[in-house]
């Protein structure tokens, strides 16, 4: 995205300048009000061998061992455009956790995508992915956050690097959240990103899951679970990848690929997937006529989050709300 210079305004009038002041301060002197926190850029977090940039949003006064939140953007998206948009900073202060919001540069992708589909920026100690890895340290050593509370979500190719952080480093995430993204190593299973887009890899559920499981080479568990949220309507990336997802992250867990629970969430398809201890590990949100984006519900009700923009979409259904209860984090 790109910021337009903001048009010179007039001089604010005497009177309207007293009475804002005035409905500033008793603002300030409410009870129990809290002070506000912002976004903050964070240097130094390590290596950094994929050259990307942390920001991280920490509510005021947010006391040590709460839960962490890594929010990845889309493409053409920013760390603060996508931590507002989402929900994610909203909920953060109603909620009470920490969000670290990884940005791409240009230098590495002209888009701003970050590069799911690289060989170098998907494996566990390269690239991206171990950036993204080195910022979750920093931020639970800086937060004394709650390292078995750590999750990871993102929309499109942030989605897809979900999955990247999810197979690369389970032992980092309790669990995931991808809006419109694609399976760990779609790009290389079907040849190419716009295939693996556009048409999808043919897979079976175990090659999915090998894939997962090659990522981190004798890791035992417990792996992340996950959760899908998906348009009917995307034409970016299709439908298939959220049912690619499903059987990847099912047979990682050793489920099968039939739902136990098939009903509706705020009149959208909803299915459960649960092991073979009765535990969910796969959840998917299919919403109807939705395109590409990140579903949020605008407002201030108990359930809604989210402000409506470019691939932000309001469906009447946020995934950082649905997220954060699957998660506890509420």
């Amino acid at each position: 995205m790109t910021q337009t210079r903001a048009a010179r305004r007039p001089l604010v009038p005497a009177t309207l300048l007293v009475a804002l002041i005035t409905a500033l301060i008793t603002a300030l002197l409410a009870p129990g009000r809290a002070s506000a926190a912002s976004l903050q850029e964070v240097t130094g977090f390590g290596s950094n061998p994929g050259a990307l940039r942390m920001f991280r949003y920490v509510p005021a006064g947010l006391p040590a061992g709460r839960p962490v939140v890594v929010a990845l953007h889309g493409c053409t998206q920013d760390a603060a455009g996508y931590g507002t948009g989402s929900g994610w900073i909203q909920l953060a202060d109603r909620w009470g956790f920490s969000v670290v919001l990884p940005q791409q540069q240009s230098a590495n992708n002209l888009s701003n995508c970050f590069d799911w589909f690289q060989s170098g920026d998907i494996e566990r100690g390269q690239g991206e992915a171990a950036s993204v890895a080195q910022m979750v340290d920093r931020q639970l050593a800086d937060v004394s956050g709650d390292a078995a509370r750590v999750y990871v979500t993102g929309l499109s190719a942030g989605g897809a690097m979900t999955a990247v952080m999810m197979a690369a480093y389970p032992e980092k995430f309790a669990a995931g959240g991808i809006a419109a993204g694609l399976p760990y190593g779609c790009a290389q299973a079907a040849g190419s990103p716009y295939v693996c887009m556009y048409v999808g890899a043919t897979q079976t559920p175990k090659q999915w899951g090998d894939r997962v499981r090659a990522a981190r080479p004798g890791y035992g568990g417990p792996w992340p679970t996950l959760t899908v949220f998906q348009g009917s309507a995307d034409y970016t990336v299709k439908p298939v990848n959220m049912t690619d997802l499903m059987k990847q992250w099912t047979d990682v867990h050793g489920a099968d690929q039939t739902a136990d629970v098939s009903d509706t969430v705020a009149g959208y398809p909803h299915q459960v997937f649960r092991d073979p201890a009765g535990d969910p590990v796969v959840e998917t949100y299919s919403i109807t006529g939705m395109g590409h984006g990140q579903p949020v519900d605008p407002g201030s009700g108990a359930e809604q989050c989210g402000t409506a923009g470019s691939y932000i979409l309001d469906v009447d259904l946020c995934a950082a709300y649905r997220l954060g209860r699957a998660w506890g984090l509420g």
